[in-house]
């Protein structure tokens, strides 16, 4: 998949380092510690739950590099998972602090929403945010989804804001 400025891929064994570039900087997971890697080890790991849920779905997370550039830059897609017993599409958008501020996240999300929405209409898509993450809200309501306070959850940080594609009263 392809924006105007980024290449979205599906994720291969190799991509593991750039995954480890993200998730093992401090500053990417300020608002999710748990998520933070401890090694290569964790990111090829990772990459690996990745290539299932494509496997067994057919989506799931995008490698994301600049066009034109070998360098990952950041990841984001949905998976599969239940919230509040209800199956939804996680929508994930992480990137290298040093590209931060220059919008791609806010392209790729809007790039992967409309995709979801286009293949799969009738899937609930949730971010789940933390209350004091005001880039990554902005980036969700951005890319189309609005807060939702019922989808609200615990998340293994923390309590997570929901912001989705949901019909609300």
């Amino acid at each position: 998949m392809r924006t105007a400025r980024l290449e979205l891929t599906r994720p291969t064994d190799s991509d593991s380092e750039g995954v480890f570039a993200i998730l093992g900087d401090l500053r990417t997971v300020e608002h999710n510690p748990s998520e933070r890697l401890a090694g290569r080890g964790d990111a090829a790991e990772l990459v690996a739950r990745w290539l299932r849920h494509w496997e067994e779905h057919g989506f799931g997370y995008w490698c994301i590099r600049e066009s034109g550039s070998d360098r990952m830059i950041g990841y984001a897609g949905v998976k599969r998972m239940l919230v509040h017993g209800r199956p939804v599409l996680n929508l994930v958008y992480r990137f290298v602090p040093d590209v931060w501020g220059r919008g791609f996240a806010t392209e790729a999300a809007v790039a992967i929403v409309s995709r979801a929405l286009e293949e799969l209409p009738a899937e609930t898509i949730v971010a789940r945010v933390r209350p004091d993450n005001l880039s990554s809200q902005n980036v969700a309501r951005k890319a189309g989804l609005q807060r939702d306070a019922a989808m609200d959850c615990q998340g293994e940080d923390g309590l997570d804001w929901a912001f989705t594609n949901r019909e609300i009263d």
